[in-house]
């Protein structure tokens, strides 16, 4: 019954369990929303679940059962959709991983092939590739073994949460890899010039070492404040704590590859026609590292929210992520090739500039 605890007070629906969902005090007249509950494998927790308190203040009888109803349909109405999605999702990141695998064996094998290739540069290039095959393994055994076992998950053993942490690390590794490769190449063609000899040690501890960190940080934290199965949700912020270093070792390949391109575009404006032709070789060898940096992820963020929207960015942000390696390999392929071509008068007192890549 409605309850009117003052006389002329609007009537209130009286709060109340459905089965489901706790609902509170709610007006004459208004919908009251809230999510629906993330306990249901069926249930999309991102839709809202509605309930009617009518202007007499009482709950929303369905007119065939004339019992008080909740409007549960939301919850499960792209499901199936979302299926598909996933499962689409599944198959396009097993492909990708596997072609990523290919290419990267090729590539490792020329690395360590061709003896005259030796050099700090190409010993870069293999510890990033390196760390491209650890991932893509590691990916498709959480993949298959553990994201597509839903009995693993419910048992939820520690293994699968180390699993996990092993991902997280491994994935982190790709991108430090990544700005290793962009600190090395800022310090040899804009700093100095004629010194290819770097300390590796250091680019060693950060492209295996640092990413420890973060996802250290994370496993604890996720052990406290989010312990979920397989810790195998995305939907906590505490998946920043992985994310955020990622993003500032993004936006600092950005801004090395921008310089970069700014000093090669510098010279070209003072050398010789000869030369010019070389220089805008360089530039657009320099653009093909736009993959071997990670810098296309600087453009997209931010997941929208609409479910439309949303899927259309899960599609474009899979096929980066993992067709990234191929295209990466490729990318070191095609840099090998034109590399005589690339080096730009070597030690030449000319121009006093050379292009290592």
């Amino acid at each position: 019954r409605p309850d009117q605890t003052r006389k002329g007070m609007t009537p209130v629906c009286n709060r109340t369990w459905d089965g489901w969902l706790c609902w509170d005090d709610t007006r004459a007249g208004v919908t009251s929303e809230q999510h629906c509950p993330d306990y249901f494998q069926d249930f999309d927790p991102s839709e809202m679940v509605t309930k009617i308190c009518t202007d007499t203040g009482t709950w929303f009888l369905h007119p065939e059962s004339n019992r008080t109803w909740t409007n549960y349909t939301r919850c499960n109405e792209h499901t199936t959709e979302g299926r598909v999605t996933a499962m689409n999702l599944f198959y396009l990141a097993l492909i990708g991983h596997g072609l990523s695998l290919t290419s990267l064996f090729i590539s490792l094998g020329i690395f360590f092939h061709f003896k005259s290739l030796s050099c700090q540069r190409i010993t870069l290039h293999k510890n990033l590739f390196f760390s491209f095959v650890l991932n893509s393994v590691i990916t498709i055994i959480w993949l298959t073994a553990v994201a597509n076992n839903q009995e693993l998950v419910q048992r939820n053993p520690t293994s699968c949460k180390v699993s996990q942490f092993i991902h997280l690390y491994l994935f982190g590794c790709n991108y430090f890899w990544m700005l290793c490769e962009g600190i090395y190449l800022h310090t040899l063609i804009v700093v100095a010039v004629f010194a290819e000899k770097q300390h590796l040690m250091w680019y060693y501890l950060l492209g295996w070492g640092f990413p420890l960190i973060p996802a250290s940080i994370h496993a604890i934290a996720r052990s406290y404040y989010y312990n979920d199965n397989c810790w195998i949700s995305s939907k906590t912020s505490l998946l920043y704590i992985i994310h955020g270093p990622i993003c500032a070792a993004l936006l600092v390949n950005l801004f090395f590859l921008l310089n970069i391109v700014r000093v090669l575009i510098t010279k070209l404006k003072v050398t010789h026609q000869a030369e010019s032709s070389l220089y805008m070789k360089a530039v657009r060898a320099t653009l093909i590292l736009v993959p071997l940096l990670g810098i296309q992820y600087v453009l997209l963020p931010y997941k929208p929210e609409g479910r439309v929207s949303s899927e259309i960015y899960d599609y474009i942000m899979h096929i980066l992520m993992h067709y990234q390696v191929r295209r990466v390999s490729g990318s070191g392929q095609i840099l090998l090739i034109s590399m005589e071509t690339l080096q730009l008068y070597q030690g030449s007192s000319r121009s006093g500039f050379v292009i290592l890549v």
